[in-house]
């Protein structure tokens, strides 16, 4: 059962017993109340699942349906291209294929590409063979790349030069107020704003293969798609969070000068050190946190952690606290959208505002390029396959950002 079916079966189950005691003119038992909280809880979550799942297609989408043109001819067309991978093979085509293998110094190349919004429910189409050539390799590769990542929390934006200037605001000053018809107006302004630019940093990294793994189209595509694109992520993931911000390095969101910090004082601590940064972000920026980073350690502690009664805070392994409702993978803590990923340190997460306060700014699209004169590629009948991209981040309110550590004062 997809997501979309699962939430439209949530929120059934609680309109059924609000339309029940509706037309039995009375109020809802404890049971039927408990019900109905809980399937909304479930539709709530199914919801920003299928908005994460929407947004990851664009940078993660799997193989579409590729098919033989119209007219017959095996030449691919780069239009209608859902994936990048797809996007490459149907621009480098047959002729760019065989150019490359044997041509000594041979470099083919595809305009950059940027993610369509194709669907999260296309995810799993399968697609055709473009290749003539009679080997077929496998292409069941690992499609583990489904977890929200940090770029989904933070707000998008496209540039057309090599770097953004804007300005890093710091606490406001002065405020709206009543006023006397005829009265003098307050005044309010962002205190003391600094100028900052961030330059693009490029994002790159290749992929061997041989002449005869080119040669099937899909599978050249779906290694693009897959590992390619899996591995970009992940590099960038890493980058938007730890990047030192010198030389060829982005400078991450844990690096950046005028993030708050919140330290747990105990394992009992975390949970609430992690609400106390959710109040620092709007204390101290009037900005409302609408996520939280932390690593899969630290994760673990809070979802495994029990009540007086050995019952799991965040709902067992068969059903949710107390028996109640299904199991939520991964639930959110503090109802605020929740990255687990590796890439966060253990023992210190982010709380932060990070779609309204940063900026992750993409230049064009990712670009792919096969050569086989790197190293001795041509003589071993090997191909080259560059992935890249360019990114920079904006941080403009710093203290958006709260670092929250220590909280692996404790053993797992």
């Amino acid at each position: 059962m997809d997501l979309k079916t699962q939430r439209a079966a949530a929120l059934k189950a609680a309109q059924d017993i609000i339309d029940s005691a509706k037309s039995d003119g009375r109020e809802f038992t404890d049971e039927e109340a408990t019900t109905i909280e809980t399937k909304h809880g479930e539709a709530k979550d199914l919801g920003e699942k299928i908005e994460r799942a929407t947004k990851s297609a664009k940078l993660v989408s799997d193989i579409g349906a590729l098919g033989s043109s119209d007219d017959g001819n095996d030449e691919p067309s780069t239009s209608g291209a859902k994936s990048l991978g797809e996007h490459f093979v149907k621009s480098v085509g047959t002729e760019g294929l065989s150019r490359v293998k044997t041509i000594s110094g041979a470099t083919i190349s595809a305009p950059e590409w940027s993610p369509s919004s194709k669907a999260a429910t296309d995810v799993n189409s399968t697609p055709g063979s473009l290749a003539p050539w009679g080997t077929e390799f496998d292409r069941s590769v690992a499609r583990a790349f489904r977890r929200p990542v940090v770029s989904d929390l933070l707000g998008v934006g496209t540039i057309s030069g090599n770097a953004v200037t804007y300005l890093v605001e710091g606490a406001v000053e002065g405020s709206f107020a009543t006023v006397a018809e005829g009265g003098a107006k307050p005044q309010f302004h962002i205190a003391d704003p600094t100028t900052r630019t961030d330059a693009l940093k490029k994002i790159a990294g290749f992929l061997k293969f041989t002449d005869e793994m080119a040669e099937d189209f899909p599978f050249w595509q779906s290694e693009i798609n897959e590992r390619g694109l899996y591995m970009l992520a992940l590099a960038e993931e890493n980058q938007l969070l730890n990047g030192a911000g010198t030389g060829s390095t982005v400078e991450g969101l844990r690096n950046r000068s005028g993030v708050q910090t919140e330290a747990a004082a105990s394992i009992a601590d975390n949970a609430d050190a992690l609400f106390r940064a959710i109040t620092k972000v709007q204390t101290a920026t009037g900005l409302s946190a609408d996520g939280i980073i932390i690593n899969p350690l630290d994760y673990q502690r809070l979802r495994l952690s029990k009540d007086a009664n050995e019952q799991y805070f965040g709902g067992g392994f068969f059903a949710g606290q107390y028996g109640n409702g299904g199991i939520v993978e991964q639930p959110p803590l503090w109802g605020l959208r929740t990255v687990v990923s590796a890439a966060a340190p253990a023992g210190e997460a982010l709380v932060g505002a990070f779609a309204v306060a940063t900026t992750v700014y993409r230049k064009g699209g990712v670009r792919v390029e096969s050569t086989n004169s790197h190293v001795d590629d041509f003589t071993n009948n090997l191909l080259t396959t560059r992935i890249e991209e360019r990114v920079a981040l904006a941080a403009r309110v710093p203290a958006a950002v709260v670092k929250v550590t220590q909280l692996d004062t404790d053993p797992v």
